[in-house]
């Protein structure tokens, strides 16, 4: 009689490496990969089916510390050789770590065009608007008028705001989190490893040697609440520390309105994710501080054919039209040249 072996639920502790962890003391990094660990073991997916590639950067180290396969790849390029892996093995579970500097600049038109085409990824981008492992210089996210290594008058370059991007490129799930909002962190990381597609998360996070006060306004009790707005599906757009604020439509454009009796719920924008036309999402990402409350959660969700299931589509249509093909004989097919 055989005997059936239980297959073990995995833990935290599984995806744990032997690796020494290796940032800054309090860098926001280390609570990002406290809670991807957290969530891996609830989506069920063997580690040996979970990939994690990432370019160059502090963040780029991510790879390192998790117990599964990981690829440490070039400054910019994490988009592209994670689209190489999900296409040659579409079983696997692809994250790219990349960051503002990695994923915005050098990578920019890399991480643009796996967006564009729904590549089934996880696409993390870490945002500390800083570049953090050379020590300092400004990144495509620092604000106009950032004193930095490279800019020691102040930046005069317009700021690139991540997920406007994602949403421009018609990515069909954005989001936004936070390192130190834990809880809300794990949410949303298990909303980007359920959904079919490419998946854009820009997690805010300080550089707290380079850049320590970045996002002071979502992070400092005495203010935070009144420059984030959760969003939440199917209900108002509602925040403030008394929740006794909201965000209605005037024309074309939100604005904030007082809960005050004369203006109710009812008035107010109403979360809906789903939308296929990606106006709504990409007007909540232009919501930006001081002048709005910034949009945390998921922005954009909706289903689309990934392109890793139409690539596939069409390699099997024509292996059912023309055969599986040999690969010797198109070599040596139509005109050949002798380079002696």
């Amino acid at each position: 009689m055989s005997e059936v072996i239980a297959e073990s639920k995995l833990t935290r502790k599984d995806f744990v490496s032997d690796q020494e962890v290796r940032w800054c003391p309090g860098c926001g990094d280390y609570a990002i990969l406290a809670q991807m660990q957290k969530v891996l073991p609830e989506l069920g997916i063997p580690r040996e089916n979970i990939v994690f590639v990432s370019g160059i950067g502090c963040s780029s180290r991510f790879p390192y510390y998790m117990n599964t396969y990981g690829v440490h790849s070039i400054h910019g390029r994490a988009p592209t050789i994670a689209t190489g892996i999900k296409s040659a093995n579409p079983d696997l579970s692809v994250w790219v770590i990349t960051g503002d500097g990695d994923g915005l600049s050098i990578g920019g038109n890399h991480l643009l065009h796996s967006l564009r085409r729904n590549v089934d990824l996880k696409i993390l981008l870490f945002n500390n608007r800083i570049y953090g492992l050379t020590k300092g210089q400004y990144s495509p996210t620092s604000l106009q008028g950032h004193r930095t290594k490279s800019t020691p008058m102040g930046s005069i370059d317009y700021p690139l705001n991540p997920i406007s991007v994602a949403l421009s490129a018609e990515a069909t799930f954005v989001a936004r989190t936070q390192d130190t909002n834990t809880k809300h962190l794990s949410m949303v990381l298990q909303r980007a490893a359920e959904h079919k597609g490419a998946a854009f998360v820009e997690i805010y996070q300080n550089c707290v040697v380079l850049n320590p006060t970045a996002w002071d306004h979502t992070t400092k009790a005495d203010v935070r609440d009144d420059n984030i707005v959760f969003l939440e599906e199917g209900k108002p757009l509602i925040f403030g520390k008394n929740l006794d604020k909201g965000i209605r439509m005037n024309g074309t454009e939100p604005e904030i309105v007082s809960l005050d009796g004369d203006i109710t719920e009812d008035e107010l924008v109403v979360h809906q994710e789903g939308r296929e036309n990606a106006s709504y999402a990409y007007m909540l990402s232009r919501m930006e501080y001081p002048s709005m409350p910034l949009p945390f959660g998921v922005l954009r969700s909706v289903d689309k054919p990934s392109y890793t299931d139409m690539m596939f589509d069409q390699v099997e249509a024509a292996v059912e039209a023309k055969g599986a093909g040999d690969l010797n004989s198109l070599f040596n097919a139509g005109d050949t040249w002798v380079v002696d």
